[in-house]
Order: structure tokens, then sequence, then C-alpha cells
């Protein structure tokens, strides 16, 4: 037995090129799914049948010409199981094919009769390979998800025969060591050369046109990137990953939707929750992609919503007015949208903040930014100087594929970091180190960045910051406006009062991928936003009485990472009896989503409006109250796009009335001290303004766009903020005549 020192090499057979891999993975995809379509034209009897099997008879014929032509070394790579009896294990090998990671990994589940439960996952980096006439043998200690003294971990698997080639039965011993004796053996056979499969189901509204494929070669690419023909799924397959169309698509129609056929986060979960026919809140490979019009904010191209809850990532969207378009950079575009908001369904993190995924990953080029990946945006890409940036140089390089440690996670991390309604959406950020982030040595970026809120705020108070990123440069600098962390440039660290250190991540991802710039100068010196970060993915945040430090980080255009100071807030220990109860009234997960969404009609969300309800009916004079009337005045404000799972689709419309009668209450607290901050309350004013407008009252809307001016400007001395204040004044009243409902 020999040490193979080019494991692609086996068996004395050159390494094939790229293109015939591809051409192999393409030809087993389409036999077997014609295999799959004639066996149930069979059951049905007819001509199809036969016409099927005729196709896979020439599609056999074909692989064993080209195999005399372009011979394919025979593969061992692919996902093998073991009997379902008893613990069952899927393994998964790679260690030849296309772009081969060199791991062995796998997943264990206990089957007991009609029901099977993950019980863990093991990983072996950089195997030894050895070989025998016939045989491949991979060895080596592996990473496992629970304790085991039994890590060493041999595979055995006989080469495979026939056209295409198929691996043999491959024996897995587990064992304390080389050369000791197995403590379990399991018998896999060859299932798939792909390693994991997963159902994706997609669904369009009415107007909208969904993607179909895209010929790489229709636009400069690199040199190395073979032209071909991507669909969604092929794209995934080169990734090894089979992504199965689960049934036909759905038309979703929404004529009723009007004019304003915008989504936003709460209709979209609402949407997957009914109409997701596979949808079920459990660990399961199954995926969810609706192709809407538009989202409320109409920088985003796509959204991976579903990031709330004990089960995760189960749901995205694209949406179609942002990327349509026929001609071939369009259709390049929405390639990349879809695969990229169904990447962060498998728990990829955009490239920028992939070291904060489980496991961590390294990573790229100038922070990420200069990754050639389906997770980077193309308008932000930004390799290491003296290189260009910029979406022209990212297509000139992009290969069209993800990062080798992006194919890693998605090949080999264990089962519940990728399964979609596994772990939370990038788990394993928790492991921030304890000094939050830790200063950078050089800061040229002429950028500074300022955290702030109150110095205390009530038990079960909304924890709302305020971000203030300015330039220090006196020539001033242009980047991005980019201050929501849903947008994924700004990361909030929190040590609560027990020394844990968290990264608060919001419970939407937001993929805007746009070149919008804003200028820091004398005239403009720093922007604002205001955001509310007491739940995200991990749930509530400020769940202690105690001393909190955090501090953000903001991702510049440039890739610079600016810090802000090191801010501290402390949560008061409820008083009395109905502090306490206000307190377990505002806080769960279902308020904690409310006040992030500013309300929902959805139905998953009425437990939390049932509380939010019974808190102002019994403690209508708390402090507190101002948060429920902010949620409820936003609600009614806003049209709800209803789609249920059986029946018409509907609009529940906005009621004018009630959301000015609930925001009044908001600015009377406010005004009194004891309300929302002041970037918060100057979108009430604004929003109230509107509703009054399309109420038919046009006069009482400029009267409070005049008070907001008036309120605001006596809260700050700062001349910009001033400027500002009114230049959003005059904008809402050159609108307010078009508001008229």
């Amino acid at each position: 037995m020999t040490m193979i020192t080019d494991p692609t090499a086996f068996d004395g057979q050159a390494p094939s090129s790229q293109e015939v891999e591809l051409e192999d993975l393409t030809m087993r995809q389409q036999v077997a799914e014609l295999q799959e379509k004639s066996a149930a034209a069979e059951l049905e009897g007819g001509e199809q049948a036969v016409e099927l099997q005729a196709r896979v008879a020439q599609l056999e014929a074909h692989a064993a010409l080209r195999a005399t032509t372009h011979p394919v070394k025979r593969l061992v790579r692919g996902r093998y199981r073991s009997a379902s009896a008893g613990t069952q294990l899927e393994l998964r090998v790679d260690v030849d094919g296309l772009r081969p990671t060199m791991r062995v990994s796998g997943d264990f589940f206990q089957n007991s009769g009609a029901t099977s439960s993950y019980t863990g996952s093991f990983v072996v980096e950089a195997p030894t390979i050895r070989q025998a006439p016939g045989i491949v043998k991979l060895e080596g200690q592996g990473r496992f998800s629970s304790p085991t003294s039994s890590r060493h971990v041999r595979v055995t698997i006989p080469r495979g025969t026939g056209v295409p080639p198929t691996p043999g039965i491959a024996t897995v011993e587990f064992s304390a060591g080389p050369g000791t004796a197995p403590t379990a053996t399991h018998l896999c056979s060859f299932v798939s050369p792909h390693f994991r499969s997963v159902q994706l189901e997609q669904d369009s509204v009415a107007g909208t046109v969904p993607f179909i494929s895209y010929d790489t070669g229709s636009l400069p690419q690199p040199v190395t990137s073979p032209p071909r023909t991507l669909t969604v799924p092929k794209a995934f397959a080169e990734a090894g990953i089979e992504m199965q169309v689960a049934g036909a698509p759905n038309i979703v129609p929404f004529q009723e939707a009007g004019p304003d056929a915008k989504w936003d986060e709460s209709e979209l979960h609402n949407a997957m929750v009914n109409h997701f026919s596979l949808w079920k809140d459990a660990p399961l490979w199954r995926v969810w992609t609706l192709v809407a019009t538009a989202f409320v904010d109409s920088r985003v191209r796509g959204i991976m919503f579903d990031g709330a809850g004990a089960f995760q990532r189960q749901g995205c969207a694209v949406f179609h007015d942002k990327i349509k378009g026929t001609d071939p950079a369009s259709q390049r575009a929405q390639l990349r949208t879809y695969v990229h908001e169904l990447g962060h369904a498998f728990n990829l993190y955009h490239s920028w903040l992939k070291d904060q995924v489980s496991p961590p990953q390294p990573l790229g080029p100038n922070g990420g930014m200069g990754d050639l990946s389906w997770m980077n945006y193309a308008q932000g890409y930004k390799p290491l100087p003296p290189a260009p940036g910029g979406e022209a140089a990212y297509w000139a390089a992009f290969p069209f594929q993800f990062t080798d440690n992006e194919l890693v996670h998605l090949r080999h991390g264990f089962y519940r970091d990728v399964v979609m309604g596994g772990n939370r959406f990038g788990v394993g950020a928790s492991e921030t180190e304890a000094d939050l982030f830790g200063d950078p040595v050089v800061n040229n970026s002429g950028l500074a960045l300022e955290l702030r809120s109150p110095s205390a705020f009530r038990f079960g108070q909304p924890v709302v910051v305020e971000l203030k990123l300015s330039t220090t440069d006196l020539n001033g600098r242009s980047t991005h406006g980019y201050l929501n962390p849903e947008e994924g440039f700004v990361t909030i660290a929190i040590c609560t009062p027990s020394g844990v250190v968290k990264t608060y991540r919001p419970p939407m991802t937001r993929c805007v991928d746009d070149a919008e710039q804003v200028r820091l100068d004398s005239e403009r010196p720093a922007i604002y936003k205001s955001t509310y970060i007491g739940y995200g993915k991990d749930g509530l945040y400020f769940q202690q009485p105690g001393r909190y430090q955090l501090r953000a980080q903001y991702v510049a255009s440039d890739g610079s990472r600016v810090l802000s100071q090191i801010h501290h807030l402390t949560v008061r220990s409820p008083l009395t009896d109905e502090d306490e109860n206000v307190a377990e009234l505002m806080m769960g997960d279902d308020q904690g989503m409310l006040f992030h969404l500013l309300g929902s009609h959805s139905e998953t969300l009425s437990s939390g409006r049932d509380a939010l309800d019974e808190m102002l009916d019994r403690y209508a004079d708390h402090p507190l109250a101002v948060y429920p009337h902010l949620v409820k005045g936003a609600n009614a404000s806003r049209d709800f796009k209803y789609l249920p799972a059986t029946g018409k689709p509907f609009v529940m419309a906005a009621a004018y009335q009630e959301s000015i009668d609930q925001l009044n209450k908001v600015v009377t607290a406010s005004v009194e001290n004891h309300g929302v901050d002041n970037i918060t309350l100057g979108w009430v004013m604004k929003r109230r303004a509107r509703m009054e407008a399309r109420a038919g009252r046009v006069e009482q809307a400029r009267q409070t766009a005049d008070d907001m001016v008036s309120i605001l400007s006596e809260r700050t001395h700062n001349p910009s903020v001033r400027r500002d204040i009114k230049s959003q004044a005059q904008r809402l009243r050159d609108t307010l005549p078009g508001e008229r409902g």
C-alpha cells in the first residue's frame, strides 16, 4: 500500500478538467431526474415512460463514449448512508472531484420506529489518503460536536464500477486511535454525488418574472471559469449541494394590493407560514423563496427574513422591481441575488462578516471585502490596493462560485449549523472577544463612530441606541450611509452584567448591494441612525438588571473598520410590583419582534399583541405605555398584505384615525420627557402628518410638520442637525397634498 501525495491522481489517471467534471455532474443529475420521471410515468402507463427510458439509455451511452475520449477518474466523492435501523450515519467524502476540500464528515441520527432524531456530527480535516488496487482508504482524527473517546476515523471505500462509476459500500470505523480496535462500525451505501440535498419551493407574486438561467459566457468573465448555463440549482450543485425544486411554483395574485405593492418583513414571514407547503417549525432541508415586487426600502434587492424564533433561516425573498431585466447584465445580477439570499438560509454571512458564523471562518482579502463570492456585494467589492474595486472589477474576476471556506461550511458544517431551522442565523458570533472588538493599531479612515443612549433604562423598556457617523477629515470623506445593523455594515457587541459577550444580530438581514454614497464634510459633518437592539436572532438581549457595556463597529466603503467608544448603560431593577408586571408583559419573543417591526397583523405574533394590549388596559399610565402606543400607531398606519394558505389574497387597509390617536400619545409622552428618542420622535411626527393628510386634514398635517421643527430644534444646539430637521419638514410639506386618501 502506498501513500498518495496528489489525492486527485488516483489510479495513475490525470485529473479531469473542470469542464469534464461539470459535465459529469450534470449528466448524473439528468440521469437521476429522468429515471425518477420514468418510474412515475410507468406507474401511470402510456408512451412517455418508453421515451424517458430511451433518453436515459442515450445519456448512458454518451457517458460510455465520453469515458473513452475524456477519462474521468473513478471518484469516491459524495454522500453515503448506513441502514436506517438504530443509529444511522450519513457520511460525506470530499477528497476528489470538483474543488475537493479534503475532508470527511458525517451526521448521526437515532431512528426509533417511525421517528428520527439528530444526535451529533463530526469532521476529519486533511485525512491521510491511501490506495490499493480498486480501493481508497481515508484516516484521521475527527472533531466531534460532543465529547467522545473514539475520535479516530477510518473509512474504506471500494472503487466504483459502471457508467458513470458508482463507489461501493463505505466501511466507517471509529476507534480510540490508529491501530486500535474499532468501537463502532457502520456500512454506508452510496447515495449521491452531492453532499447535501435541499428542497426548494419558490412562489412569485403576479407581475414578477422569476429568474430561469444565465449563460456565463454571454459577458466577459475570468478565463479560468468555463462558460456554462447556470440556474440556481446548478449553481448550488457546483458547490456540492443538490437543490431539488419541490412541486410546481405558485403565482400569487395580488391585484388588490393597489399601487403600493411593497412588502415588509412581517408580511413576508406571514406569507411563508401560510403559503410554504413544506414549512414546519423544525430543522429540515427545506427552504422557501418568494419572488416579490418590492421591499419597503427600495434599495433592498433581497432579504433572508426568517431570523426570529427558535427555527430560523427557512425563508427568503428577492425583489423583482429592483433586479428585473432580460439583458445579460440583469440576468447575471438576478442569479447572484437568488444564490446570495439562499446562501443566508444555509447560515452563510456576508463576506465581511463571515468570521462570525459557526464555526468561525477566516476573513478573505481586505477584511472580506475583496472576496470573490456569491456572498459579497458586486458594487461593494474592494480588493487590496492597488487592484481596482467596484462592480466592473467584481464581474471581471468572479468565477460564479463560493469561496473555499464557504464550501467547507456548506459541505461539512455541523448539521444544526447548516440545516434550515437549525441553529440561529450566525450562531457562534457569541465568541466575540471580551475586549469588545479591540482597538485598531492605526485608524486613517477619516471617520469616527459614536454610540449613545440614555444612561439608564427601566426593566422591560425597549433598548434603543443612536449611532452617529462623522468625519474627522477637514477635507471630508465619502462612504456609504448604511448604519442599520440589518444592512450588515454595523455590528454591536453587548457585554452583559454577568460578563457574557454577545453580538447583536437583528432578526432580519437586508441585502442592499447599492452604490449609494454620502459625503461627510463641514456642511454635513455627521449622519445619525436610531436602532432598537433589545431583540434579535438570539432572543432578548437585556433580560437582567445591571450594568451593560456596548461597542459598535462600522465597515466603511473601503473596508475600514471604525470602532465606537465603549458605551455604558444600566438596566434598573423593578421598584414596584407594577413595574415587575409591566416588564413581564413587555418582555417576550413576540413582543420583541413587534417592537422590531413596529407592529404586525401576523397571526404568529398574536400572543405578543395580546400582551401589549393587556399592558395598556391595566397600566395605561405607566411610563412604558408609550412603546405599545408606538407599535399600535405604526401598525395602524400601514396596509397589510395577507397571503392565506387557501383562498384569495387580500389587503387589510390602514386605519388612519387609530394611527393618529396612538401616535399622538407617543408625541405627548415624549414632549413630557418620558417618551421615545429624538430620531424616533421625528419619525412618529412625520408618520402622523401623513396619516392626517390621508384622512383629508392637510392643514393639520402641515401644522404637525411645523410642530416637529419647533419640538426637535429645542432639543439640539447643533446647527447642521437643525438644518436637517427643517429640510426634512419641508420635504414632508411638499409631499402632503399627494398623500390625500
